[in-house]
């Protein structure tokens, strides 16, 4: 299975290679009927989606997926769907979600600016999560940073009234950069004020990479804003 793209523009990501393991393979056939949500299938109404009116949390790219398992698992009263563009990441979703039983989970394997123009409703999401995106960390790539004042404006649209833009990234100068985007943002506000990084909420797991880039001495900068207007 491909990931879904609708239109050329300049990507945040570009497709890893990558062999999936025969679980991940056969959680295609076993679970995305379940669980993948298509791109094509167009505006979703997530009360139907899932079945009742919860809160909706949004992430894009949830990497190999667990820690967005771990919060759905931990959130019961809350639903989650993932954007994740990589085949070997969404088949391990699925495939640990299926087994699990994860009722309040579904995933989009698609480019994040497509899903959220064309699938995701406006003050539908109570919360988005952009965890560890790509730094893009080389000066002539810094335009494919996904965090750009016309990504936010979109994502601010997509928040409810009072509804979280939490971001979080190992790279200082990117953490930086996602802050200046915010603060000049209109329609936000920064939960920890200021401009002042907000610590690590509990609903956040800590992962592998994080913990393997702590114990090298990365730090980690939490951005959280609202919407407010």
């Amino acid at each position: 299975m491909q990931p879904e793209f609708k239109k050329k523009s300049i990507r945040s990501f570009v497709i890893r290679g990558g062999r999936m393991t025969e679980g991940q393979k056969n959680a295609f056939d076993k679970w995305w009927p379940h669980y993948g949500v298509s791109l094509f299938d167009g505006p979703i109404n997530p009360a139907e989606l899932f079945g009742r009116n919860a809160p909706l949390v949004l992430e894009i790219g949830f990497g190999m997926g667990d820690s967005l398992v771990d919060m759905a698992i931990a959130d019961p009263d809350s639903d989650f769907i993932g954007i994740e563009v990589h085949p070997p990441g969404v088949g391990r979703l699925i495939n640990r979600a299926g087994t699990e039983g994860v009722p309040n989970l579904r995933c989009y394997m698609a480019d994040a600016n497509d899903v959220l123009s064309d699938c995701i409703p406006d003050g539908s999401l109570d919360r988005l999560q952009l965890f560890f995106p790509d730094p893009w960390h080389k000066k002539k790539h810094n335009k494919r940073r996904i965090v750009q004042p016309e990504f936010v404006e979109k994502i601010r649209a997509k928040l409810k009234i009072g509804g979280h833009f939490h971001m979080a990234t190992d790279w200082e100068a990117y953490a930086e950069h996602m802050m200046e985007v915010m603060t000049a943002a209109p329609g936000y506000e920064n939960i920890a004020g200021g401009s002042e990084f907000a610590p690590q909420p509990s609903y956040r797991p800590t992962t592998k990479f994080e913990r393997r880039g702590e114990n090298l001495g990365h730090g980690v900068w939490d951005i959280i804003f609202s919407r407010s207007l």
